[in-house]
């Protein structure tokens, strides 16, 4: 809000706020006037320096910026780039402890005697693998069959009848850690698994499921895989699934 007001044009340029690039932007160049000095070649420089990821050339880049500077009273300016900076600083040191927090959290859970398994499979970085072991633990026999797993997930729906009546309801009562890693489990893995990106495809464009059901049925159809993997004490193989096996020879 405060960039919004006087400097929008790092708000513009990245993705979010809160990158380490869009932070470097605002230090470098926290004011209008700082940042129209920045061409083409000061903004190749700039990206080098910080070691820019995106695939945003820099021209590209600097004409956004220069769509978005604005012009102010010295008096704001100088306000609110000294509140900009201090944010910044915070924002910087938040994400250096998050990174710390990260690396503490995959040392730690490279020794769990489950973690392969669960890292085996696409989409699960880490923090989730982390979040996976907590919830659903080393204990088999707490989950007998993977309708056990999907309800505690609460990837399973409740039916409900009564004479001639039957719905088939969203389930409240779950664990809503579980369900919230799996759900993401299923969004990454649409980036990264051909058999999942075609699965949640034809959720939404043949049965005409809204974006989050579809979404939860890929996360169902992934969390019984892994209770087959998690049982057998085996790491997913995309080889031995038949249907991500079609999808990726075709």
């Amino acid at each position: 809000m405060i960039l919004e007001a006087y400097h929008p044009a790092p708000v513009r340029l990245f993705s979010s706020v809160d990158r380490q690039i869009t932070l470097s932007f605002v230090t470098d160049y926290p004011t209008p006037a700082n940042a129209s000095r920045v061409k083409t070649t000061r903004m190749a420089g700039f990206l080098s320096r910080h070691h820019y990821t995106g695939r945003v050339p820099a021209q590209t880049l600097a004409d956004r910026m220069r769509q978005n500077l604005l012009s102010g009273s010295p008096g704001t300016v100088a306000g609110k780039s000294f509140s900009a900076l201090a944010f910044t600083q915070v924002l910087q040191l938040l994400n250096t402890q998050l990174a710390e927090y990260d690396d503490a959290i995959a040392a730690a859970t490279a020794e769990h005697p489950d973690a392969l398994i669960f890292a085996s499979f696409p989409g699960i970085g880490p923090v989730l693998t982390a979040v996976l072991l907590a919830e659903i633990g080393e204990d088999r026999a707490r989950f007998p069959q993977p309708e056990v797993l999907l309800a505690e997930a609460g990837l399973a729906p409740v039916t409900r009848s009564s004479g001639r009546s039957r719905s088939v309801r969203f389930r409240y009562a779950a664990n809503s850690r579980l369900r919230e890693a799996t759900m993401w489990w299923a969004f990454n893995s649409i980036k990264m698994s051909p058999w999942a990106a075609a699965a949640f495809r034809d959720a939404r464009d043949q049965k005409g499921q809204r974006y989050h059901r579809a979404l939860r049925g890929l996360a169902a159809r992934w969390t019984r895989i892994l209770w087959r993997c998690w049982t057998n004490h085996e790491t997913y193989d995309p080889a031995r699934h038949g249907s991500a096996a079609l999808i990726t020879a075709a």
